[in-house]
């Protein structure tokens, strides 16, 4: 019989799986019949993003697992289940540090992937997905998935979280990751357009580094890359056919 700890770190590999087949192919679905024809000759694109996605799946989901194992078996982390432990205003504050937190890692170990020797060795797989796709969101090279996949395990021992606040980051992580690669923009024009979309990460913000590549870098907010002057904008590749 294998270990418990193996046995969760499986278990997280193939829920980690199936959460990128359910959300990526669901989008992929609503692509199909909002977007028809966006996809069209992609077949074997999409086949080698599901690949290397499945791949990374294992790389996420390992660790996850023995976080969880040593959550419930060891106390190791500061996830918590009890509402009453934290004050209740420290639930959204909770969750601002991880969206942040794990915003800022994104950012800078992004920037350093489009290092010329690390983009040929690694981050070029990410790109190889032209344009990419409701599917783009998780392909990437092995080595880029172990830094993708550390970030919100180490938060997990530093700061307190409600197990509900981290699995809502995940969902968050997991929608804007997918819905930042579809190709259209889902979200409103008045809303992207705003002040508040001005400083939100969406399809239209992140295709631009798609297009161009050496800007652009943020996974949910524009604050690293207005303030390092690396934000370029809003595409122009797709016309924003939005509802109002």
């Amino acid at each position: 019989m294998l270990p418990a700890m193996l046995q969760t770190a499986l278990a997280m590999i193939a829920i980690v799986a199936l959460r990128y087949l359910v959300s990526s192919g669901l989008f992929a679905l609503l692509t199909s019949r909002l977007r028809p024809g966006l996809y069209a000759g992609l077949g074997k694109q999409i086949r080698a993003e599901i690949g290397w996605s499945l791949l990374s799946a294992t790389i996420y989901g390992l660790p996850a697992g023995i976080i969880l194992w040593g959550w419930q078996e060891k106390g190791w982390t500061q996830i918590y289940t009890d509402p009453g432990e934290f004050p209740v205003w420290y639930l959204p504050l909770s969750l601002a540090i991880y969206l942040f937190a794990h915003d800022t890692w994104f950012y800078w170990t992004h920037r350093l992937m489009h290092v010329p020797r690390l983009f040929r060795l690694a981050h070029g797989v990410h790109h190889d997905s032209r344009p990419p796709t409701a599917w783009t969101a998780m392909s990437f090279h092995p080595l880029e998935a172990v830094t993708g996949a550390v970030a919100i395990p180490l938060l997990v021992f530093l700061v307190p979280v409600h197990l509900g606040i981290l699995g809502l980051v995940l969902a968050i992580m997991t929608v804007m990751g997918v819905t930042n690669h579809m190709g259209w923009e889902m979200f409103p024009r008045s809303l992207v357009h705003s002040r508040l979309g001005g400083w939100l990460i969406t399809a239209s913000h992140h295709e631009k580094h798609h297009e161009t590549y050496r800007c652009n870098y943020g996974l949910y907010f524009r604050f690293w890359d207005r303030l390092c002057g690396t934000d370029r904008g809003l595409s122009t590749r797709f016309a924003l056919q939005n509802t109002q």
